[in-house]
């Protein structure tokens, strides 16, 4: 049987990737019937707008449908005459069974939209399934259609989800006695009235506080053309914890030759940037330790160099360890719970030229990658992570990469870098750099003199209850899902995992996992 085709399932409820966009030809799916913003959204979302805009005829529609996919269908004809709960499930059970033995999802889809229509406002656990079921169909649909749809389309099929979703517990806010659809649209509305408010002054603060801005702008460049004087930027008042990393003049600024360098870094030329501070290190640590329990060591090594730090600033780092055992990973995260902004290079595929900034005569011509990591996070400590760095070219016609990092990693040199297309000394002294390789064997001995190395192992069979739940949080994440609806793993399925990874690579470990929840997924459509 083909793997699209699902029914329901006492827990949890996952759709099949359908194409439910395309409208049945004739009288029930009449196209100028439809919203000309739907028509590219799903069919339960399409029945869930038509009840917010109240639209007449809404179930005689649906049944309609029904009946071109299965004529003289005895339940459709039942539910047209009756209009009740039960008419209405015992229905939406028989598209369910027929979506399976014909291997039709667009029945699926029909399914949900019947029990759309025909669930009452939840009163007590009696109709808790099938609610929780359409819940879980709106959401995934909501998501899809939330990647391309327009803004105000999508703000009203958020009122609606997510207006039904809250249902079972806001019963006391609306009328029980009238259908769930009807009251999840009121609700969602109610949910949304102080945010949709706080939204409207913000955004006509943001907008008189921006036509200010540029009236002072306005009027500095006028009093800046008028004035043969104009400040240094060395005699400007620093504030704490504030570095200025480029410092050019008034004249450099106006060179014709760097228009097109400076034109995306002028916010971070001759300005105080902040150096993000750091964080509560308890906090930090035991995040980390949440997602990598098996590199207590190593977690512990590296935040040890901000211990009684008031900025963030590491000292070069660099973790060896064989593939697979999340290296680049940890270097990445560890930028991010610090509040860094991340620049990553792949080592292998990067050369001195790029990395240390080539010269302005050159049209290529674009200043060194520190400092395009400053421009990007817009903050003078960044963090930089040299991926696989023993694995960078070994030629050197267009300079090597390790050569170029001398100067970036001595704290006698960073403080002045020249960089060679602005053709000014940088501040670099704060920015960190983390690099990741397999093994030290190819790496020159001045580079491995300057990075503190740390080895970095990999997880064994006993590390395996740790990380599990930091992989299935992961993987949800990557779903678009809260964790809630990715229960975790029981005991054959945990057994499963252990059988078949006894340590080493993350990547096989995530790999497995991801192919069990696939596997839970398909079993519990179909029981």
């Amino acid at each position: 049987m083909s793997g699209k085709s699902t029914t329901d399932n006492d827990d949890d409820f996952d759709l099949p990737a359908v194409d439910d966009n395309i409208v049945s030809t004739g009288a029930a799916a009449d196209s100028s019937d439809w919203d000309e913003r739907l028509k590219r959204v799903s069919r339960l979302l399409r029945y869930a707008m038509l009840v917010t805009n109240s639209a007449s005829h809404v179930e005689q529609r649906l049944i309609a449908e029904i009946d071109e996919v299965c004529p003289q269908l005895s339940l459709n004809a039942a539910w047209a005459v009756a209009q009740t709960v039960d008419a209405g499930l015992a229905l939406a059970a028989e598209l369910d069974r027929r979506a399976v033995a014909e291997d039709e999802p667009n029945l699926r889809s029909l399914a949900d939209c019947v029990r759309l229509l025909c669930l009452p406002t939840p009163r007590d656990a009696t109709y808790f399934k099938e609610h929780r079921r359409v819940a879980k169909a709106l959401q995934q649909a909501f998501y899809k259609a939330a990647r391309d749809g327009d803004e105000e389309l999508c703000s009203d099929l958020e009122r609606f989800t997510f207006g039904w979703a809250a249902l079972p517990a806001c019963t006391d806010l609306v009328s029980t006695r009238q259908p769930a659809a009807v009251n999840a649209a009121i609700l969602g509305m109610r949910m949304a009235e102080h945010r949709i408010d706080a939204a409207t002054a913000a955004t006509t603060q943001r907008l008189k506080r921006e036509e200010k801005r540029k009236k002072e702008q306005e009027a500095e460049n006028k009093a800046a053309e008028a004035s043969p004087q104009i400040a240094s930027p060395a005699t400007d008042a620093i504030p704490s914890h504030h570095l200025v990393v480029a410092r050019l003049s008034n004249e450099e600024m106006k060179n014709t030759k760097l228009r097109d360098i400076l034109g995306p870094l002028k916010s971070v030329i001759n300005v105080a940037l902040p150096l993000v501070e750091v964080p509560p290190l308890h906090d930090v640590r035991n995040t980390l330790l949440f997602e990598f329990p098996y590199a207590a060591e190593v977690i512990d090594f590296a935040l040890a160099d901000l211990v009684g730090r008031t900025t963030i600033r590491l000292r070069p780092l660099l973790l060896v360890g064989d593939p697979g055992g999340g290296k680049s990973r940890f270097a990445r995260r560890l930028g991010e719970v610090l509040g860094l902004s991340v620049w990553r290079t792949d080592a292998s595929r990067s050369d001195g030229a790029a990395f240390a900034g080539t010269d302005r005569r050159w049209y290529s011509a674009e200043p060194c990658h520190p400092f395009l990591a400053v421009a990007q996070g817009k903050i003078a400590n960044p963090l930089i992570l040299l991926d696989e760095i023993e694995k960078a070219p070994t030629r050197s016609d267009y300079g090597r990469l390790w050569d170029c990092l001398l100067g970036m990693l001595e704290p006698e040199t960073n403080t002045r870098y020249p960089d060679p297309a602005l053709q000014k000394n940088l501040d670099l002294s704060h920015v960190s750099y983390v690099a990741t390789a397999n093994t030290l064997d190819s790496l020159p001995s001045p580079i491995r003199d300057r990075f503190r190395v740390v080895t970095f192992a990999k997880p064994t069979a006993g590390d395996l209850a740790a990380l599990l739940p930091a992989v299935i949080a992961d993987l949800a994440r990557e779903r678009s899902l809260d964790q809630s609806w990715v229960p975790p793993l029981d005991g054959s399925e945990h057994t499963a995992v252990a059988r078949h990874w006894r340590g080493g690579s993350v990547r096989r470990l995530r790999r497995i996992v991801e192919a069990i929840l696939r596997e839970r997924d398909v079993r519990a459509t179909r029981n």
